[in-house]
């Protein structure tokens, strides 16, 4: 889009500090409310109360959307949500501070107007008629010059560089359209004041209804039944539906009414589709079946924050603790005590990488659920309700993470191996991917290591790879029964290269520390300057040695053509995902007919590296 007059929003170099311009509305409330005393409340609290309520309807509308659990199979176009759209809609909520200031000068400048009764009923007849009959018109006729070339490639097409819309699309436009759609909403609103039947509850009923409607058009989920318009057939050219706005960004020539298909009959651009796709979205049977499913859990209180459906801006980044966020701690705090009633994973997110469908399943449990001793059997069942599910619905492959795949838990999946002997679905922990990540990260020159967490799942894995390469692994272990297990495991010329150590002090020499425990300070006081810590330890070690480096946990980067990710998956960042998660995608796209479950297999450590390398996964 070419820079053009009105194009650029005044206040577009300020970034998120533009919420201070609200300031000058909150001074004159705290002004009205301290030296004048007067008993109607001020306009300025309106105004301000307005912009919130504004925002939490997109922000409720958005997260609604994205609840797959309840939306997927009334989703119209299913592409999904990328970090670049994302980033293009970043100021989506312009349009309410250029209303809130346009709002506060019609005011300033007519006093008058802010004498009104809290609700007239002729008020909300008054507004419709000038709605229908001339907002709707205008914006038909003024959408329609935005379609012509000049106007579309200077202005609109901002807008319509959003394919696959949602509720904050609905926001996405220049600052010459919002100040036309200024005058759109302002005519019904300003008119009915003007012809006497201004109120309050008109104002905030308008205006509000108005931006639902706007969210539900570009919501990119079908809401409406077909039935209502098979009963009342004239209630088609009176409400649009989402699957009709939906086409006017696929097919740009049709459809450009505001609310009301009867412009669009009336001046002959309705799509022929229209109605067609409308029954068939609005069927719910639109769902497509994923291919790969990672099968995740929760982590803790405010990292729920995290999830997608909450805040897109918050989890299109990577996770941190935000301290804006603790207001919210109670509520989702509630909403961790309701997760214990709940026995059934939802579907969290999700992303297509070449043609197939990738979902994320939640199991509805928090990280230290996992190490409650009443809670694993409750738990195990949610695991294997998920993975008998995904085979019925014929996933190909699914993919254990974290927690829920622990050995004292399930056995690394075993368990639902073994008890489902026929399952079509291939389970899969992915860790054979996350120890060759772990291990092409240590430097070729090393000549020892030291391990924590030495006689786990990937610390077994680890020592046996590197003691064949003939490397001093220096296994921290107070077991001398599981370390002499897996040392017999080792070839009779390598076993030399393992070693049982005891205590952090036998590392003081060593600079490669790997990390599959939780590590005190103290503990790692023992590391020599220079050390750089590897990390399989979940959640990771923090990192008090300023004379030392910390490596972040086990991560590949999706290939380049992955489409519809608009999410981070916890404290990855963008376009990264844990090694696990994408040693199962690994797995699908090799096509793997095993389950990978149970000990890590040794041999297949380097042919899931190589395989993971050549379908475009990269190192972090």
């Amino acid at each position: 889009m070419d820079h053009a007059p009105l194009s650029a929003w005044p206040w577009e170099n300020l970034g998120s500090y533009k919420y201070l311009l609200y300031g000058p509305f909150l001074a004159r409330l705290i002004y009205s409310m301290i030296w004048e005393k007067t008993q109607n409340p001020s306009w300025c609290l309106h105004i301000l109360l307005l912009c919130a309520l504004r925002g939490l309807v997109h922000q409720l509308w958005y997260s609604y959307c994205n609840m797959l659990f309840i939306t997927r199979n009334r989703w119209i176009l299913r592409q999904g949500i990328n970090f670049k759209q994302i980033d293009r809609e970043w100021h989506w909520d312009n349009f309410i501070i250029l209303q809130a200031f346009v709002a506060g000068m019609v005011l300033l400048s007519f006093p008058f107007l802010t004498n009104l009764p809290l609700w007239n009923t002729k008020g909300i007849i008054c507004c419709m008629v000038l709605h229908m009959g001339i907002s709707e018109p205008l914006y038909y006729w003024f959408h329609r010059l935005l379609h012509t070339q000049y106007f579309f490639s200077h202005y609109h097409s901002l807008h319509h560089a959003s394919i696959v819309t949602q509720p904050f699309t609905a926001g996405l436009a220049t600052f010459l359209e919002h100040l036309m759609m200024g005058v759109i909403i302002g005519i019904p609103t300003v008119g009915t004041w003007l012809f006497g039947y201004g109120s309050i509850s008109l104002i905030y009923g308008y205006i509000l209804v108005f931006d639902f409607l706007r969210c539900m058009g570009h919501s990119n989920v079908e809401i409406i039944p077909h039935a209502l318009f098979q009963i009342f057939p004239f209630l088609k050219y009176f409400l649009y539906t989402p699957t009709y706005h939906c086409l006017h960004h696929t097919e740009m020539n049709t459809n450009f009414c505001l609310f009301m298909p009867l412009y669009d009959s009336i001046w002959k651009t309705i799509n022929t589709k229209s109605w067609d796709l409308h029954k068939r979205t609005s069927s719910g049977k639109n769902e497509r079946i994923a291919d790969f499913v990672f099968l995740a859990h929760l982590v803790d209180v405010m990292a729920t924050s995290h999830s997608p459906f909450f805040f897109r801006s918050l989890s299109s980044l990577k996770y941190s603790f935000k301290l804006f966020l603790l207001p919210m701690w109670p509520f989702l705090f509630v909403l961790m005590n309701f997760s214990w009633v709940v026995y059934k994973t939802f579907v969290a997110a999700s992303y297509n990488l070449r043609g197939r469908l990738h979902q994320t399943w939640m199991v509805p449990r928090y990280g230290f659920q996992y190490f409650l001793p009443f809670a694993r059997e409750g738990i195990n069942k949610v695991i294997e309700e998920a993975i008998l599910e995904a085979d019925r619905m014929g996933v190909k492959v699914i993919s254990l993470a974290a927690l829920n795949k622990n050995e004292s838990l399930n056995g690394g999946g075993t368990l639902y191996v073994n008890k489902h002997p026929n399952l079509r679905v291939r389970v899969v922990h992915g860790n054979t991917l996350t120890a060759a990540v772990i291990l092409k990260e240590i430097p070729q020159n090393a000549t020892q290591v030291f391990l924590t967490g030495a006689t786990s799942k990937l610390g077994r894995a680890i020592s046996l790879y590197l003691c064949r390469k003939k490397i001093f692994v220096l296994m921290l272990t107070q077991s001398s029964e599981r370390f002499e297990s897996i040392q017999r495991e080792a070839p009779i010329d390598c076993q030399q290269f393992l070693v049982q150590v005891t205590k952090y002090q036998a590392a003081q020499y060593c600079k490669t520390w790997i990390i599959g425990k939780w590590c005190t300070p103290s503990e790692q006081s023992w590391a020599p300057p220079g050390t750089h810590f590897h990390q399989f330890v979940v959640p990771p070690i923090l990192g008090f040695r300023r004379d030392c480096t910390y490596g972040k946990l086990a991560a590949m980067r999706l290939p380049e053509d992955v489409e519809g990710l608009g999410y981070c998956e916890y404290t990855m960042e963008r376009g990264v995902l844990h090694a696990c998660h994408a040693g199962g995608v690994v797995h699908l796209l090799q096509g793997w007919t095993h389950h990978e479950v149970g000990a890590i297999d040794v041999d297949q450590i380097d042919v899931a590296w190589t395989a993971a390398l050549s379908h475009g996964f990269k190192p972090v």
